[in-house]
């Protein structure tokens, strides 16, 4: 009887480590989705102030998170909107190696082409291009897990095209198409890296007296050429001018005056009248035309 005792306590043992060792994994497992976590920190700049709407304080709508392998092939990404619960962080499982991991922070209507590091690419829609914050870093994954706590920073360049007359009644589209920026750029340095031809339209613009063009440029100062049409709804045009006017990475450049009343001959340069400091961009300049 003894011995059957012993036996059955020696089983139940057996039996106890068992499950213990079963449990172990699960139990030391720190990031179950992957060795590399991303997390937003920070987005170094807000959105900018307007006066014609509220001060939001939500930088973007939408997340690209991307990795690149050290030939510069996009081996893993991650796409998130708002409303979304991961909305910010992102987990990836890889190979021992060298990578660059970019962040992507934007409002606009859909996902960067993104395929090449050194050529990401909006589309020219209506809301193509937005404010737009950039993390970028190469890093080495090993045995260890990684988590990045990351902070972006702005890369665009902001066109705020103002209109002090009226718009009249029978414009129903203005067309601005500008070029000397960027819709694309490099990742490693946050500037534009092709030469893009721009369009923005607005549709029954009468309500608005501002127009917000986004460039990537492609050095930290330069210049757009811009040709604003004014067309009715047969597609007439109704006004058309031509602008060239220097633009500053990180900086708002207010361009205003009369638009329709303003005549119809080209401008080929304004003078700036101010330079006022935006606590929300690195700084805001206003020019007349």
């Amino acid at each position: 009887m003894k011995s059957i005792q012993l036996f059955l306590l020696a089983l139940l043992s057996a039996m106890i480590m068992s499950c213990e060792k079963l449990s172990l994994p699960e139990e030391t497992t720190t990031n179950p989705k992957g060795n590399l976590t991303l997390t937003i920190y920070q987005i170094e700049q807000m959105p900018f102030e307007s006066s014609t709407r509220a001060v939001t304080t939500d930088a973007c709508t939408r997340l690209n998170f991307l990795v690149y392998n050290a030939e510069g092939t996009r081996v893993k990404q991650i796409s998130q909107k708002v409303g979304d619960s991961d909305f910010g962080t992102a987990a990836f499982q890889l190979e021992s190696g060298t990578y660059r991991i970019v962040a992507l922070a934007h409002s606009s209507s859909g996902n960067p082409t993104s395929t090449n590091p050194a050529k990401i690419q909006f589309s020219n829609t209506t809301t193509g291009y937005t404010d737009t914050f950039l993390y970028s870093d190469i890093i080495t994954i090993d045995d260890e897990p990684l988590t990045l706590p990351l902070t972006l920073k702005r890369i665009v360049a902001l066109c705020r095209f103002i209109i002090n007359d009226n718009i009249p009644s029978d414009v129903a589209k203005l067309e601005f198409e500008y070029t000397g920026g960027s819709g694309a750029f490099d990742a490693a340095t946050g500037l534009g890296s092709v030469k893009s031809t721009q369009k923005v339209s607005f549709t029954s613009p009468q309500s608005q007296k501002e127009f917000d063009l986004y460039t990537f440029l492609h050095d930290l100062t330069g210049t757009i050429h811009l040709k604003v049409t004014a067309t009715d709804a047969s597609a007439n045009v109704i006004q058309q001018r031509e602008f060239d006017i220097p633009l500053q990475k990180n900086q708002i450049t207010r361009f205003t005056g009369t638009f329709f009343s303003g005549g119809s001959t080209p401008t080929s340069r304004s003078t700036s009248i101010s330079v006022t400091i935006n606590t929300q961009w690195d700084g805001e300049e206003t020019l007349t035309y």
